[in-house]
């Protein structure tokens, strides 16, 4: 069980590092959007493409061709979804969560952050983390859709325009 045959090495070597190199030329052709910050959708493609790839590479049952057929069609999925939800709110709605206010003009929204399942204190270190020391300087706390959080400064107009898209 250690060690079977020599063959079993060399194809792990060869499709290895042909499946790779094949799954770094779709990424490349499909853009700077597929590997941003991770959305839930971004996630699953994300952990989709690495267990094809783990596939490729190990089982003797897909050959090679399937393989690299495989994380293509992955990956143009990926950017299908992503096209359509640059263009339409169906589609964005679809595969992407939409921005949570978790702290609003000095106060924490205590509803807002039991459904996302944050503490006040997550919010506090946000808050630090931005070198910012009164809790009286802030604006607004957002949960962004990749899970970070966003810390808004008063601003010297009382303009909200960033807050847009907030709910």
């Amino acid at each position: 069980m250690f060690f079977d045959d020599w063959f079993g090495l060399v194809r792990v070597l060869i499709i290895g590092v042909l499946a790779y190199a094949a799954l770094i030329l779709w990424l490349r052709v499909s853009g700077k959007r597929t590997l941003s910050k991770w959305n839930a959708f971004d996630f699953v493609v994300t952990i989709a493409l690495g267990s094809t790839l783990a596939t490729v590479i190990l089982s003797k049952d897909v050959a090679f061709a399937e393989g690299v057929f495989a994380l293509g069609l992955l990956v143009g999925l990926q950017f299908v979804i992503t096209w359509l939800s640059v263009r339409f709110d169906w589609a964005e709605n679809l595969v992407k969560a939409q921005p949570t206010l978790l702290f609003d003009k000095g106060e924490f929204l205590s509803d807002a952050m039991k459904r996302q399942r944050v503490a006040e204190g997550e919010v506090r270190m946000a808050i630090r983390a931005e070198g910012i020391a009164a809790i009286e300087e802030i604006e607004a706390v957002v949960l962004e859709t990749d899970g970070s959080f966003s810390v808004i400064k008063k601003s010297a107009n009382d303009s909200r325009s960033a807050l847009a898209d907030v709910s």
